[in-house]
């Protein structure tokens, strides 16, 4: 009986192994050979090894000026996001008050819509003559108009700051759900409180939380393509490597700026992890835990009340100004639109260009999210019912994409398979759908590994102990109990994958394979009706991933954070 036990798991263990190596192969082709591409093209012209334009680009003055400039942005934008973020888990986390629930709704509103999808409403209310100059000039306020979004570069941290904060508040409110309450209990006793209880206690212990979360929001400030674009903000890293792409041939400068961002964006993330790693803050486990919440009374709850209404105004106000922008007949030189109409949205549904790219982002979407469910669940399984070498790499390499910007993928796929059958330039179809699917794979990764980890083992062994084959055990037993974490998990792919921005915006560069993201940019740079159509678009957009996130939400509750860590 051992010896055909033996026998059985070393046969196990050989599919194990080759499910692993092709998963591998897969990784290489579309996620580490652009990558190579990329580090090929900067350090070697003409077959020569050189560093010449990495040194160009710090002894250039704009160059030098723009990479500067993307690094505070992203320092920035976690910075103001973390000051949004903080408080705001800590009172919708440990306090208790009517209308909890609808808030906590609301704050996530931000998720449904790319920041530069709201930069092209805010600039509608923000403008030199906008609808907020125009209001406080009619006032008497102020005499001359004010730039507010700083020639764009204060303008971008805020849209990025209002768009990227539920990222790291789902993180950290996640590690507040999870501190064991005894140990702020035992704090008081000894005369901890207030903010020395908070920065002595309650942060070290929800610290890796809030990393997680930073991560994030850093390296998607840093590399955001779209909104410094609507600004019209060239001084930055991203708008010059995109103004790059198609020069990649005669200037490797773009492929040595791309580097550069791709080492900038690891460092961090590195650096990150190892400050959390070397600091030890662990608790006994106690099985389940309940947070403390406390029910709020007297004079706190109007205080209370003001902030999170105020942060829910402050979040939802590119949302509202995109929808005005919408719906706007017309509006000119006044606070408010003077007159209302659906016209913009008719001509976003019917208009050749807008029509099929809402088309095409629904197929590559679809598509991308069924590789992405069909890896994910293969890759969960392997990494939590098996064990086989390579198997902390296939854990690693899984949750890589969330490290590695888009913008740096994209850049690598024109560069690999320009000249191919599968030519950017010619056909984007298929490498779009992969771009999407590999870098939204973590998502379903990892809700389908927490469905694995959270579904007792002993009911696969029960069924193979009656003769049923691993495959068939895997798919009659296993996948119906953890179908609720996979369609999550493949729900926020999908919705990740309709506003993708960085990959749709390089690598779509004819009109009939325009997705969602790349038409509102192209139609906002039309004179006139523009920027009405594209945030008409943005809003059919929005109202997509809206429906998305409200079903993966349903299906994770609180674990729904747990899919946004690096």
């Amino acid at each position: 009986m051992n010896i055909t036990r033996r026998f059985a798991l070393r046969e196990i263990d050989w599919k194990t192994l080759s499910l692993f190596l092709l998963i591998m192969m897969f990784f290489s082709v579309f996620l580490f050979l652009p990558i190579l591409y990329v580090f090929k093209g900067a350090l070697f012209v003409n077959g020569q090894f050189t560093l010449l334009y990495f040194a160009l680009m710090f002894q250039d003055a704009f160059y030098r000026e723009s990479i500067l400039n993307s690094v505070k942005i992203g320092i920035f934008a976690t910075i103001l996001t973390s000051l949004i973020s903080i408080p705001t888990a800590l009172l919708m986390v440990r306090y208790d008050f009517p209308g909890k629930r609808i808030l906590q709704g609301l704050l996530l509103v931000p998720l449904v819509m790319p920041p530069f999808v709201g930069a092209i409403g805010m600039k509608q209310l923000f403008a030199r003559y906008g609808s907020v100059n125009l209001l406080l000039m009619k006032l008497n306020l102020i005499s001359e108009p004010i730039d507010w979004f700083g020639g764009g570069f204060i303008g971008i941290i805020i849209l990025e700051a209002l768009h990227l904060y539920p990222y790291l508040y789902l993180n950290i409110s996640a590690a507040l759900a999870n501190i064991d309450p005894t140990l702020e209990e035992q704090a008081e006793n000894l005369g901890a409180s207030g903010f020395r209880l908070f920065r002595t206690v309650t942060l070290p212990l929800m610290f890796p939380g809030y990393i997680a979360g930073a991560i994030i929001v850093f390296i998607w400030a840093f590399t955001d393509l779209g909104t410094p674009l609507i600004f019209e903000y060239r001084k930055a890293l991203p708008p010059i490597i995109f103004s790059m792409v198609k020069d990649i041939w005669t200037n490797p400068m773009g492929y040595a700026l791309t580097v550069f961002t791709l080492i900038i964006s690891v460092s961090f993330v590195v650096a990150a992890r190892r400050y959390a790693g070397g600091r030890s803050y662990e608790m006994l486990g106690r099985g389940h835990i309940t947070p403390r919440v406390r029910r709020i009374t007297g004079w706190k709850t109007p205080i209370i009340y003001a902030f999170i209404i105020l942060m829910v105004l402050a979040a939802m106000t590119p949302q509202i100004s995109v929808i005005l922008t919408s719906l706007a007949e017309q509006w000119f030189l006044t606070v408010l639109p003077t007159a209302y109409s659906l016209r913009y949205y008719e001509v976003a549904l019917t208009h050749e260009v807008t029509a099929i790219s809402i088309l095409n982002s629904l197929k590559y979407s679809l598509l991308s999210t069924a590789i992405d469910v069909m890896l994910g669940v293969l890759i969960g399984y392997l990494l939590a019912r098996r064990s086989f070498p390579g198997k902390d790499i296939l854990d690693a390499v899984a949750m890589l994409p969330l490290a590695i910007p888009g913008i740096v993928i994209a850049f690598g796929y024109v560069s690999v398979f320009t000249g191919t059958p599968i030519d950017p330039f010619y056909d984007p179809t298929l490498l779009l759908i992969i771009s999407y699917s590999v870098r939204r794979l973590p998502y379903t990764v990892r809700a389908a590994y927490a469905g694995f980890q959270q579904t007792s083992v002993s009911l696969e062994e029960a069924s193979l102990s009656v003769g049923a084959s691993q495959a068939r055990t895997l798919f009659s037993i296993t996948i119906p109990l953890i179908m609720a974490n996979v369609i999550a998990g493949g729900i926020m792919s999908f919705s990740a994958a309709m506003m993708e921005v960085s990959t749709s915006m390089i690598l779509a560069n004819r009109e009939a394979f325009y997705p969602i993201t790349k038409a509102i940019y192209s139609v906002n740079l039309r004179l006139g009706d523009g920027p009405y159509v594209a945030s008409a678009l943005g809003i059919v957009g929005t109202i997509i991933v809206t429906s998305c996130l409200l079903a993966a939400n349903k299906l994770l509750g609180k674990s729904m954070g747990e899919l946004f860590r690096a």
